[in-house]
């Protein structure tokens, strides 16, 4: 929706032409990180104070005199507790968590002159300026740039929120994701150590020899896991096609055709709901490594994780809602079965106990497998314990189709799915690259979907690939959301993505 600006900030804009300057800016060299500004000596005589020059927007304006003083921020500094203790503030001095890149700038009349002290006036909340003057304290102890120069670098023209108020509303939020950055440090923060999570993964892997690929979005097959796509068409060929429900089946061509240690970190595609812990379209990181097994995975797992940490900082022992999750490697494992007969007092292959425990759990038990039932079970009785991190391993075979069995026993799975505070967080396999089996496996989990059913298709071209000789492997995937969410301490899904699913605005 758009909205007429405001007509004292365009009266503003025109002023600031008046004066025969560019609204909307022009290059500014040379300005510091305002967090390096912060940095410099500040208790030194007036005399000695270093010269600085910073760019940023204005997030909070009080005026005086002769004297206005400004909160510029920028994006180069870190979460911290700060005391206001601006000269004028008259709310006093308040505690309140805030991002550290943010400094204040005391513009005199006499110090910025004429044309500097007519612009200080046209100045608004949200403006985008340039200073450049001395760095030092005021009487109060407030690091402050005595600026000797103001360059307008742009108008906002649309009203921002008031810095008491805040913005407490979500769905506003939401909305205004780049009003949400700009003024809750906590997303800011979050987003760039996203930014530095992800790009420890890709150094964790390229160090281990793995290589990045980028594989098809548009399917023509929805394969690769059990889930609801998005539909879509393709004019000029005239045929239906798929968002990616997953990366797996396209890596393993590549396993085939020799990339021995492959990943991708990439946008999947699922059309169902919408939960603290679920976004219909969201990033996951899967890989394969030739002649590896679930257990390779288990080490690279816990190793990349652990690296991800040593990154952010913030130690191993750490804070998630009113938990506290001890990463210190090593991590626990523990066998599906063991879990199962642990919070669920039958053993999985018990039948009549495992039928009974479903109905004392109030699960619907008509016409459903035994396994089916295992698993529901599982997620009702089983998973809320799983604080971990825990790998949990050797699961039913008939819940993995693309599981290689265990040796000596084919009931049993060479899987294991990573908890932590009782989320599924990663998912790996030793992969099964027997394509007899293989499309037997396939036949099995179609068998009763509609024809017409888009996940009712098999990958006939994936089963050829693997006739021509696929190694046997690891394979790895791994929610990037809800990595970050555990790792910075984040409740919902929707702040760890930057654009989530919204409805339409009304």
């Amino acid at each position: 929706m758009d909205h007429a600006p405001e007509t004292s900030r365009l009266d503003k804009l025109r002023n600031i032409e008046k004066l025969g300057l560019d609204p909307w800016g022009h290059r500014f060299d040379g300005h510091q990180p305002i967090q390096k500004i912060l940095e410099l000596p500040a208790d030194v005589p007036e005399d000695q104070r270093p010269s600085v020059k910073a760019a940023g927007r204005i997030v909070s304006r009080r005026i005086g005199g002769k004297v206005h003083w400004l909160d510029l921020r920028d994006w180069s500094g870190h979460l911290t507790t700060r005391k206001t203790t601006a000269d004028d503030d008259k709310h006093g001095s308040t505690e309140f968590t805030d991002w550290s890149s943010r400094i204040q700038v005391m513009l005199g009349q006499k110090q910025v002159g004429d044309t500097g002290w007519a612009l200080a006036q046209e100045l608004d909340l949200g403006d985008l300026v340039g200073v450049e003057g001395k760095f030092g304290k005021t009487k109060r102890g407030e690091p402050t740039i005595f600026a000797e120069k103001l360059t307008f670098l742009s108008k906002s023209l649309e009203p921002h929120p008031d810095k008491w108020a805040g913005m407490s509303e979500m769905e506003y939020r939401l909305r205004h994701r780049y009003l949400d950055l700009t003024y809750n440090p906590e997303l800011l923060d979050i987003t760039l150590k996203r930014i530095k999570i992800v790009r420890t993964i890709r150094a964790h892997l390229d160090g281990r020899g793995y290589c990045e690929v980028e594989t098809p979005t548009l399917h023509a097959i929805a394969g690769g896991a059990a889930a609801r796509p998005f539909k879509t068409h393709h004019n000029a060929l005239d045929i239906p096609l798929f968002l990616r429900i997953a990366l797996e089946l396209h890596l393993k061509r590549l396993l085939v055709g020799g990339i021995e240690k492959v990943y991708e970190i990439g946008r999947v595609f699922r059309n169902e709901g919408i939960s603290p812990k679920h976004n219909p379209e969201f990033t996951m990181m899967e890989l394969y490594q030739a002649y590896g097994n679930y257990e390779t995975m288990m080490e690279l797992t816990e190793g990349m994780i652990v690296a991800c940490i040593d990154a952010i900082g913030g130690g191993y022992v750490r804070p998630y809602g009113k938990h506290t999750i001890d990463f210190t490697p090593p991590w626990q494992r523990l066998k599906y079965a063991d879990a199962f007969q642990k919070h669920v007092g039958v053993a999985l292959d018990d039948e009549a106990g495992v039928k009974d425990a479903a109905v004392k759990t109030h699960l619907d038990i008509k016409g459903k497998h035994h396994d089916v039932l295992v698993h529901e079970l599982f997620e009702h009785k089983v998973e809320h314990h799983l604080q971990g991190p825990v790998f949990v391993h050797d699961y039913p075979a008939s819940l993995c189709p693309l599981t290689k069995r265990k040796a000596g026993n084919p009931n049993i799975a060479e899987r294991f799915e990573l908890y932590i505070n009782a989320m599924e967080l990663a998912n790996a396999y030793t992969e099964l690259n027997d394509p007899i089996m293989q499309e037997q496996t396939f036949s099995q989990q179609l068998a009763g979907l509609p024809e017409e059913d888009s996940m009712a298709k098999m990958d006939h071209d994936f089963i050829r690939a693997q006739r021509h000789g696929m190694p046997p492997a690891g394979g790895l995937g791994v929610g990037i959301d809800r990595l970050v969410m555990l790792l910075t301490n984040t409740q919902t899904i929707r702040d760890v993505i930057l654009f989530p699913l919204l409805r339409p605005e009304k």
